[in-house]
């Protein structure tokens, strides 16, 4: 076996510019929280979204709608309940269930964002036309269906 055998061309890979875009992203709202005094991560930000829309999701649901284990979600969960984020109390039907509440600090802290996440989607879409965003949209879900046909099958 020689070297071309097991080299790939990460540089035009779309994993490659799928991975580094999401940690510039990533790291634009780590600084741009800091900058506004929040205590706030991407993943906290996102579960308060998730609230704010729906409040009092079941543990398990959110752990869905946030594509994250059950496992780091409690260890989320439980960082956000020390900031005084969100509430968790067990379901008064089924015990086995939590049920996940915004708080009043958590739904200030997710007001304060929005202009961070508005600003961040001008910065990206900047000089893009409309119809290249719908397309790279419909691309990138592409994508997520073919990985998630793919995750189906191991």
């Amino acid at each position: 076996m020689n070297n071309s055998d097991i080299l790939v061309d990460f540089d035009t890979s779309v994993g490659r510019w799928i991975g580094s875009t999401a940690k510039m992203v990533d790291n634009y709202l780590h600084e741009a929280f800091q900058s506004q005094g929040l205590d706030l991560s991407k993943e906290q930000m996102i579960v308060l979204k998730k609230l704010h829309e729906n409040d009092g999701l079941i543990q398990n649901e959110l752990a869905y709608l946030t594509l994250r284990d059950k496992s780091s979600l409690a260890r989320l969960l439980a960082k956000m309940e020390r900031k005084n984020y969100i509430t968790r109390e067990q379901d008064e039907f089924d015990k086995r269930v939590n049920r996940v509440f915004i708080t009043e600090t958590g739904r200030t802290t997710f007001r304060l964002t929005r202009p961070i996440i508005v600003g961040l989607k001008e910065i990206m879409e900047k000089d893009i036309k409309e119809e290249e965003i719908y397309q790279l949209t419909n691309t990138l879900k592409s994508i997520q269906r073919n990985i998630s046909s793919e995750e189906a099958q191991i």
